[in-house]
């Protein structure tokens, strides 16, 4: 690790240049003591002007998710800028891959065993359910008996995934022996194991934390309204999650209690990750999954502005140096996620200066849908708008108000 004047050579894997990975790229080439390097798919044209003269090198593979292809861009890499002391990846389905290439080449950072751990939604609630940690009942199904014998066990309705999912994507909710028929013909599990869960009632909601070397120094609770299932079911729903300002009280220690152990479980040692929970109507919380990396929609720019910090280069400073300066949460902050009602591309947004009107001095940051973009079709919608107050109950009115305002036109 570099020590005092030394300059730490860094490689960033991304195979793609996504808005909010190139915001990770450019947190970590700002840091002072850092030589960057970056592997990807994409050409070095499309790395923004300011920010390609910010690095090191550039070098292009065919497969940014090949371990092999990643360290021969390692190896290319490290002719140019030195041997590597650091890799990193903010993307879900890398950590796998860059844990083999770090064993390989002999760099510190997560192990195979732990990122497999994070990956393997099925493994992952095996050890949970060994330990102790509270979560849903599931079950790896590999045919459709073990579909219909776990549904038997654990009744209507039932959650079904991707064992290595990200988000929501490909997440149903089962009602009935009818549905269930329905999704055993159209993905049949012999072809491709499906992640079969207890339906779990109640609040979600995400906790965000900081681990360095097996302890954690920091974490933010969020909450999100409703369920992104309950949003990908009803495309009507705009999506909100929203950060209240105290989550010190005791109202918190169930999941902190928990997710202390989840962790510890999974053996995480230096990471931010993010914990999806539920609290079940009768107050008793559940862990739902981890991811060992950043949060996605917008939530690391949420927990910025809750913070009064830049978690865009608090992050890589935290994987590259083992440092982070916990900060305190100063602001409770909302997002109203905006979702186009109807089919087809962006027609026009509707009821804008009402809610400049009504909630301009509350707003911090806003990206509106484009017109003429076609749309998202996920939960987090199509654009959004970020509140920001010193109590919490002015930004959860506000996100209510937000959204019944403001209407994505689609066409």
């Amino acid at each position: 690790e570099a020590q005092g004047d030394e300059m730490a050579n860094v490689i960033f894997v991304a195979p793609f240049f996504l808005e909010t990975t190139l915001r990770f790229i450019n947190g970590a080439a700002d840091l002072p003591e850092v030589r960057l390097g970056v592997i990807s798919q994409d050409p070095a044209e499309k790395i923004p002007p300011g920010l390609r003269s910010k690095l090191a090198a550039h070098w292009r593979v065919e497969d940014g998710m090949n371990p092999a292809q990643i360290v021969g861009g390692v190896h290319s890499l490290a002719a140019r800028m030195g041997p590597p002391d650091r890799l990193l990846a903010a993307l879900e389905h890398l950590q796998v891959p860059l844990a083999k290439v770090r064993e390989h080449l002999g760099l510190s950072g997560m192990t195979v065993e732990t990122a497999r751990n994070f990956r393997d939604k099925s493994h992952m609630k095996t050890l949970f359910q060994q330990s102790g940690v509270p979560c849903a009942r599931h079950k790896l199904v590999e045919s459709s008996g073990e579909a219909r014998s776990f549904v038997a066990e654990c009744g209507f309705p039932a959650v079904v995934k991707p064992n290595e999912g990200a988000g929501a994507k490909n997440t149903y909710r089962i009602n009935d022996d009818a549905q269930l028929d329905q999704y055993l013909a159209a993905y049949p599990p012999q072809r491709a194991p499906a992640l079969f869960e207890e339906f779990m009632r109640g609040e979600e909601h995400s906790f965000d934390s900081v681990w360095i070397d097996g302890q954690c120094v920091w974490h933010s609770i969020s909450r999100y309204l409703p369920t992104p299932l309950e949003v990908m079911e009803n495309p009507w729903i705009q999506w909100c999650v929203l950060l209240p300002r105290g989550i010190q009280g005791e109202a918190y220690e169930p999941i902190r209690k928990a997710a202390g152990q989840a962790h510890r479980t999974l053996g995480v040692r230096t990471a931010l990750t993010h914990l999806e929970w539920f609290r079940r109507p009768d107050g008793s919380v559940a862990v739902s999954e981890v991811a060992a990396r950043p949060p996605g929609a917008q939530f690391s720019t949420l927990i910025s502005y809750a913070h009064d910090i830049d978690l865009y280069s608090a992050w890589p400073r935290l994987m590259i140096f083992d440092r982070f300066d916990p900060p305190r949460r100063r602001w409770s902050v909302g997002a109203a996620y905006l979702r186009g009602q109807g089919q087809g591309r962006v027609k026009g947004v509707h009821g804008l200066e009402q809610a400049q009107k009504e909630l301009g001095r509350l707003v911090v940051e806003v990206r509106l849908p484009q017109l003429g973009a076609p749309a998202g079709g996920t939960y987090e919608g199509d654009g959004y708008v970020i509140l920001r107050h010193a109590e919490t109950g002015p930004v959860e009115e506000g996100l209510a108000r937000l959204v019944q305002l403001i209407q994505v036109e689609l066409a």
